[in-house]
């Protein structure tokens, strides 16, 4: 398996006439008995699995292309190909494949590619008619030249013995050179017939042919051929586009030839197939495939020469990271790992693994990280792109750096955070590289890609890096509109009384109860923040608007959704201040379900032995809230001794626990203070709201000169919406602290379209 003579690349043409790499093996021609005959199997250099079984037909037409690869179809709309390491590795199997269909190994194509309309006209062909004889290369046959190459191109059989009539007599260069006459004789008829000729002859979508059209000696002539289209008044100026305008930049000189006229004739047959030949029409798309397929490879090759000469991207590495380097040598240097990059798109995954490996030992992330931080838009703008490509084919490589990079690095001067500095700080009106850095660093931090192993669990090993290093320059531009207890543009939910804002806020809660997180909703009872949602709700009163709307769905998806824990949670809080709303069952269903769940727990407690059911059912539910508040809190505070008594500033405490022991001894220590903190009826059928929780509590944070609050409501009246209104904003006013700040996200704005239509509104009071 080491041989690299048989080591072979398998693609298949998908849909869209793009090659699909299936993979890399190593090819054997040997007899399948299932297949009852000599067969080309390739099996993955990896794990040794089957990539590729196929018998070698004697009717099928193999065709060798390049000196390394090999081509056919095996059903109508199913080509494959094998690319093959050396050049002795794909003769030797092309060998095989003529033997077996009695061949001499010279030929290109084994066999004539016949439709099954041209089947049986072939069958009764006599044998003389199967040879096309071409006119004499001359300009008084122009004409006659250019009607049959337009006159076979309908006919598959004709167009092979066409394409193999011009490749043995080097037809095409004959052609070439009665262009320069008819050029410099400014015979506009013959150079309108060269057009039609040079266009079928690319249509005729042959390997061969194309390697001799853009070869260096003939591709400009080819080029100068087609401007002359006769449907145009003036010829076009391709050729000078491409030897004056267009420029070879070589940010560090390329001393392989190869390399050299590779890329060059890339761009060249690129130019072509994009600008000067006309869209195919529908009965002419797969005319043209055979020039995809060499532009893919070529890419390939490109890519795979680049990255095997490390000499030349160190040295590209060296001048970008380097601070004597200019900007417009930088600029160069970034725009061309950018085109670098996106050739590399042309791999497949494999591939790129590989690819991108390379670029990440040669240090292309600490190179981003220099440059994503320069001030040249267009620097930027291309770093950025290089920099999606690295996270959207292997963010896990991107984690890896980042958390190694922490180790030895302050917080300021961390990639991440230089990516998460110019997200905040775009400058662009539209903020279109803003969106694009959000989309990267949410792909970065998304659970649901992070890899977990026996020895490795990047998720909690990134995440917490992540919170520990990263969230405070993330949460900046937010905890700055709440410095010294203020609130600067009424981002709170409730904090505007025309809640111009409320929305934007409330989506954002929406989507984290949406994710049905036990985490998260204990984050948020604990917090108190449906305290503000609901204070907003009373303050609407009556209005029939988004944010009544809102708020409801909140509360009927809690509903629907039966979330156990919060259920309790606004129940046992908030009910007396909801009761009275009946123009949605929302919150009497809230409160039949709270009751039913209790009603399930009183029978499953009268099961259970007396000596437990005292203690244990209790102690479980409490550890399991206490396990998710050390989880989600990085400090925790002290809380008020008493209600009305002012709380002490506490001191910050350690980080979360990271033993079951330190967890155990912190549940101990809060389990009685926790007690106190629980809502309470008074005697009069009031209810009572206790907060010693703020903002910065919720958050795990210090809090100084946060007070409790305690605010009566009175029973329902008939007017008891406007009283309700005014005790809950009273306990709204009477603490700064106790309100959490939401974001409003831009791209949340889809969640407009899911909330439902609510029910007909009761009339406004006193209107």
């Amino acid at each position: 398996m080491s041989d690299t003579r048989r080591r072979v690349k398998v693609y298949t043409l998908n849909e869209d006439r793009q090659w699909d790499d299936r993979g890399t093996g190593h090819v054997a021609s040997t007899y399948v008995e299932e297949l009852k005959g000599m067969s080309l199997l390739v099996r993955a250099e990896s794990d040794g699995s089957l990539l590729l079984e196929s018998k070698i037909n004697p009717n099928t037409a193999y065709q060798k292309q390049q000196d390394t690869l090999i081509v056919w179809s095996e059903a109508e709309n199913y080509d494959l190909a094998l690319s093959f390491q050396e050049k002795a590795g794909c003769d030797e199997i092309w060998e095989k494949i003529c033997q077996v269909q009695g061949k001499d190994p010279s030929v290109e194509v084994t066999q004539d590619l016949i439709d099954e309309s041209e089947e049986e006209r072939f069958e009764e062909m006599p044998e003389t008619s199967h040879l096309i004889d071409l006119p004499t290369c001359e300009l008084s046959k122009l004409e006659e030249i250019a009607d049959l190459i337009t006159s076979v191109l309908s006919s598959p059989i004709r167009r092979e013995k066409l394409a193999l009539a011009l490749e043995n007599e080097g037809y095409i260069k004959k052609l070439l050179q009665l262009f320069q006459a008819c050029e410099n004789l400014e015979n506009t008829e013959g150079l309108h017939h060269l057009y039609e000729i040079i266009r079928g002859i690319l249509f005729l979508n042959k390997a061969t042919l194309f390697e001799v059209m853009f070869s260096d000696e003939c591709i400009m002539d080819v080029v100068g051929c087609l401007e002359y289209d006769p449907a145009l008044a003036q010829p076009k100026r391709h050729r000078e586009f491409l030897t004056k305008t267009a420029k070879f930049k070589e940010v560090i000189p390329i001393t392989d030839s190869e390399l050299r006229q590779k890329i060059h004739q890339t761009y060249r047959v690129q130019y072509i197939q994009d600008i000067i030949l006309p869209t195919p029409s529908v009965f002419e798309e797969n005319f043209l495939s055979t020039l995809t397929s060499f532009i893919f490879f070529n890419k390939v090759e490109i890519v795979s020469m680049l990255q095997e000469d490390e000499k030349f991207l160190s040295e590209v590495f060296a001048q970008l990271t380097d601070e004597a380097t200019d900007d417009d040598k930088r600029r160069e240097l970034v725009n061309f790992f950018k085109e670098f990059c996106a050739f590399s798109q042309t791999l497949q995954p494999q591939n790129r693994d590989a690819f991108f490996k390379t670029l990440a030992k040669l240090g292309i992330l600490p190179a981003l990280e220099i440059v994503m931080g320069m001030d040249d838009l267009q620097v930027r703008s291309a770093a950025t792109d290089i920099f999606s490509y690295l996270v959207e084919f292997s963010p896990s490589m991107v984690r890896e750096f980042v958390m190694q990079e922490a180790q030895q690095s302050d917080d300021d001067i961390l990639l991440i955070n230089v990516v998460i500095e110019q997200m905040i700080c775009d400058t662009d009106p539209e903020l279109g590289g803003a969106v694009q850095l959000m989309g990267l660093l949410r792909t970065l931090i998304d659970p649901e890609n992070m890899l977990a192993t026996t020895n490795k669990t990047e998720k909690s090993e990134f995440l917490n890096f992540f919170y520990n290093r990263c969230m405070h320059v993330l949460t900046a531009p937010l905890l700055t509109n709440t410095s010294e207890d203020r609130r600067e543009k009424d981002k709170f939910v409730g904090s505007n009384k025309n809640n111009t804002i409320c929305p934007g806020a409330l989506r954002f809660m929406r989507r984290i109860i949406g994710l049905k997180d036990e985490f998260y909703n204990r984050y948020i009872t604990k917090g108190n923040l449906f305290e503000p949602v609901i204070n907003a709700l009373l303050d609407n009163g009556t209005r029939y608007n988004l944010l009544n709307s809102a708020v409801i769905e909140l509360f009927e998806f809690i509903r629907v959704e039966d979330i156990k824990s919060l259920t309790a949670h606004i129940v046992e809080n908030f009910y007396k201040a909801l009761e009275s709303i009946e123009y949605v069952q929302t919150f009497k269903g809230l409160k039949t379900k709270y009751e039913q769940e209790k009603d399930r727990q009183s029978q499953k407690s009268n099961s259970v032995p007396s000596i437990l059911r005292g203690n244990r059912y209790r102690r479980d539910s409490k550890a399991a809230e206490e396990g998710d508040e050390a989880w989600l809190n990085d400090d925790d505070e002290e809380e008020g001794k008493a209600v009305g008594t002012p709380v002490e500033k506490s001191k910050a405490e350690d980080d979360f626990p990271d033993s079951y022991e330190k967890f155990m001894e912190t549940k101990k220590a809060k389990e009685s203070e926790d007690k106190e903190n629980l809502p309470k009826r008074t005697s009069s059928s009031g209810f009572k709201f206790t907060f010693s929780h703020s903002a910065s509590a919720a958050n795990g944070t210090n809090s100084a000169n946060s007070k409790p609050i305690v605010a009566q409501t009175p029973p329902a009246s008939s007017h008891g919406s406007s009283s309700r209104t005014a005790n809950v904003a009273a306990s709204v006013a009477a603490t700064k602290g106790s309100l959490v700040g939401l974001v409003d996200y831009p791209d949340d704005e889809e969640e407009d379209e899911e909330e439902e239509t609510s029910p007909r509104k009761r009339p406004r009071l006193g209107s």
